[in-house]
C-alpha cells in the first residue's frame, strides 16, 4: 500500500530534479554575444574599435620591424671592400639594393665620402633618426589603448552600475537579487573587455619596443664600424 505512494514521491523528486536541472542550465546558457548587446553598444563599440587598433598595429608593427632587422652576414665586409677599393658608385649601388634602415643611413654617409668626418657622422645620424621614427610610427598609438581601454571599461561599468541602481530606486515592487546580479555582471562585462584589450596593447607595445631598441644598437653598431672603416689608413 505504501509503495505506489513512495514511487508516486520518487517521480515527484525526479521531476523536481529535472526542472532545477533545466532552470540552472537554462540560467547558464547565456551567450557572450548577449552579454555584449546587454552591456550596452555605446562603450562595446569604441572598445571595439580600439582592439582592432590594437590588433592591426601590432602584426603590421612587428613585420616592419622584422624586415628592418634583416641584414646580410658580409653587409658590412662587401661595404668595406667596395670602400678600399675606392668603387663609390657600386658601394651606393649595393645600399640602395638592401632596402634597410642600416643600408640607407650607410648610403647617406657613402655620399658625403669626401667631405670630413664629422658632416659623415651628422648625416648618418640624421638618417637614423628619420628610420627610427619611422620605426617607431604607431606605438604611442598603441600606448594610449593600453591605457585608455582598461579606463573605457570602467566608464562602462559605473554607467550600467547606475542605471541598476536607478532601476532600483523607481521600481514600486521589491527587486528581486536575480536582476540585481544580473545587471551588475553585465556592468562588469565592460570592464574585462577593456582589460583584455588593455593587457594585449600594453605586451604588444612593450614587446614592439625592445624589437625597435634592438634594431637601434645595430644600426648605431654599424655607423661605428663605418666611421672606423673611413678612418683607416689607406694601404
Amino acid at each position: 500500500m505504501f509503495l505506489p505512494q513512495l514511487n508516486d514521491l520518487s517521480e515527484g523528486g525526479d521531476q523536481s530534479i529535472q526542472q532545477i536541472d533545466a532552470l540552472v542550465q537554462t540560467e547558464e546558457t547565456l551567450s557572450i554575444m548577449e552579454l555584449i548587446i546587454g552591456a550596452g553598444w555605446y562603450i562595446m563599440v569604441p572598445l571595439a574599435i580600439l582592439g582592432f587598433i590594437a590588433i592591426y598595429i601590432a602584426i603590421e608593427r612587428y613585420l616592419a620591424i622584422k624586415k628592418a632587422n634583416k641584414i646580410d652576414r658580409d653587409f658590412m665586409d662587401r661595404i668595406r671592400d667596395y670602400i678600399t677599393d675606392g668603387k663609390i658608385d657600386a658601394a651606393k649601388d649595393y645600399c640602395a639594393n638592401q632596402n634597410t634602415p642600416m643600408a640607407r643611413m650607410l648610403g647617406k654617409g657613402i655620399s658625403k665620402i669626401g667631405r670630413s668626418m664629422k658632416e659623415i657622422s651628422v648625416s648618418i645620424e640624421n638618417v637614423g633618426k628619420l628610420e627610427i621614427f619611422k620605426l617607431e610610427k604607431g606605438l604611442s598609438t598603441l600606448a594610449t589603448i593600453s591605457g585608455a581601454a582598461p579606463m573605457i571599461g570602467f566608464l562602462g561599468t559605473v554607467i550600467g552600475m547606475i542605471v541598476t541602481f536607478h532601476a532600483m530606486k523607481i521600481s514600486g515592487q521589491g527587486i528581486e537579487i536575480a536582476d540585481l546580479s544580473g545587471g551588475i555582471m553585465q556592468a562588469m562585462v565592460t570592464t574585462v573587455a577593456g582589460l583584455i584589450i588593455g593587457i594585449v596593447a600594453y605586451i604588444a607595445y612593450n614587446y614592439l619596443v625592445t624589437k625597435v631598441d634592438k634594431v637601434i644598437n645595430k644600426m648605431e653598431a654599424i655607423s661605428v664600424d663605418f666611421l672606423d672603416i673611413l678612418d683607416e689608413p689607406i694601404k
